[in-house]
């Protein structure tokens, strides 16, 4: 069966619009005004940037103080196999059937000066497999990052002949940012060569995560082709280091897309806990030492999300956030307006800068997609969020996904408005329902 995968491109204009591939075919754009108009609108925007957007590590500071048993410290639950059902859940706390969609919130806390977390779902969908399309790229990155041998994160990395900024900036803004053109799926593609699917599937069990669920795992690829730099040196002038590395050619851990034990959710199946957990790590890089990817350097943590040296482009940013879409932003920004009257007559960015002091953080990754294998149309969104209110600050990291019957392009972005309702939802209920 065909595998498909999505990639976002922009117009010199900057009209996105999505460029599905089956098996290496471009599929035609499905011509259809109102999911066309939100993906192009909504979902394929360059993203929102604070007023105070300075790159820095995350400084969140969750102004909840719980009670012992409403959320737990990693040291408390601990992180060998089991760590899930040690930990404070509720994978039916927000009222949205699965017919709504899927999300997963990892709520932050403080004990002390612990971060503490509890984990919130619908419908006890938090460990239903389904496709992460491009949401699943920061693992690609972070693996690949994590096996080099030298810390290779830094600003004036070139990877071949572009800067590894402006790489990972590409990868998650579809657009161009320098020298990379925008060609999220081949660099995606070459960092998941690099890493290896042995390693990647790892990361989720015994590696490091212990999702406990041998379901999910990292064995596909993006697009028909991956990146292939005009060398295979990584060069730091700053730090005077360079090597060479190899990515897989013929990869022995990847699979098709329906193998024997694939299933209809493809070679990549993932849930929100598992994608949710990840990012929550990567977040957490400095202030949980505990829950560290093994390997990977705080530099290239920091290059994930900002994008540190990354050229001129459109969107000004870096990294995630870079982050085509507007969804977790208009989502957010809505939620707020229900517990801010006040800002009820305002923009998107006008309700997060008043809330925030100009001090919010949204660091996205957008993944979408038509299947012609399950006959839907899918979207996934997997966030990391700070909210420095007045009342008090808020930190979640959140992966939702949200599908609509049909497999085309006006579809897609049918399901995109579907997802944004759906986390507008959720923002809410995680504002009106604190643990204490």
């Amino acid at each position: 069966m065909k595998k498909t995968t999505n990639a976002i491109s922009t117009t010199v204009a900057g009209v996105f619009a999505i460029a599905a591939v089956f098996a290496g075919t471009a599929i035609a754009k499905h011509e259809g005004p109102q999911g066309e108009v939100y993906y192009e609108q909504v979902m394929g925007a360059p993203p929102l940037l604070p007023a105070n957007a300075e790159q820095r590590w995350q400084a969140c500071a969750p102004a909840i103080a719980p009670a012992s048993d409403s959320y737990k410290t990693v040291r408390e639950s601990g992180v060998s196999k089991g760590w899930v059902e040690r930990s404070v859940h509720d994978w039916s706390f927000f009222d949205a059937s699965a017919e709504d969609g899927k999300v997963l919130v990892i709520d932050y806390a403080r004990k002390g000066e612990e971060l503490a977390f509890r984990y919130l779902a619908n419908a006890q969908t938090h460990d239903d497999l389904y496709e992460p399309w491009s949401s699943s790229k920061i693992m690609a990155y972070s693996g690949a990052l994590s096996l080099l041998s030298d810390n290779f994160a830094q600003p004036d990395t070139t990877v071949g002949d572009l800067k590894l900024a402006d790489l990972i900036t590409s990868v998650h803004s579809y657009e161009a940012s320098g020298a990379a053109d925008g060609n999220s799926n081949a660099y995606a593609y070459y960092l998941a060569n690099l890493a290896g699917r042995d390693y990647l599937t790892a990361l989720f069990h015994d590696a490091w995560l212990h999702i406990g669920q041998p379901q999910v795992k990292f064995r596909g690829a993006y697009g028909p082709a991956a990146y292939a730099p005009v060398d295979r040196f990584w060069r730091t002038p700053s730090r005077s280091v360079s090597a060479a590395f190899v990515p897989y050619n013929s990869d022995p851990g990847m699979l098709g897309y329906r193998c024997e034990d694939c299933g209809l959710t493809g070679n990549k199946p993932m849930t929100t806990l598992a994608s949710a957990e990840f990012l929550k790590r990567l977040a957490t890089h400095k202030r949980v030492p505990e829950t560290r990817m093994p390997g990977l350097s705080d530099d290239a943590v920091m290059m994930l999300f900002y994008g540190p040296g990354h050229s001129a482009n459109s969107a000004n940013a870096g990294g995630m956030m870079a982050g085509a879409s507007l969804m977790p932003h208009r989502a957010i920004a809505e939620a707020l307006k229900t517990h801010l009257p006040e800002l009820a007559e305002l923009s998107t960015q006008q309700v997060l800068d008043q809330a925030t002091a100009g001090n919010w953080r949204i660091f996205h990754k957008l993944g979408a997609g038509p299947s012609e294998t399950r006959g839907t149309s899918e979207v996934v969104a997997l966030a990391h969020v700070c909210l420095p209110l007045a009342s008090g600050t808020r930190e979640f990291t959140v992966a939702a996904q949200a599908s609509v019957a049909g497999n085309s392009y006006e579809n897609v972005g049918i399901a995109g408005a579907k997802l944004e309702r759906l986390l507008t939802e959720t923002v809410q209920a995680l504002l009106t329902n604190p643990a204490n």
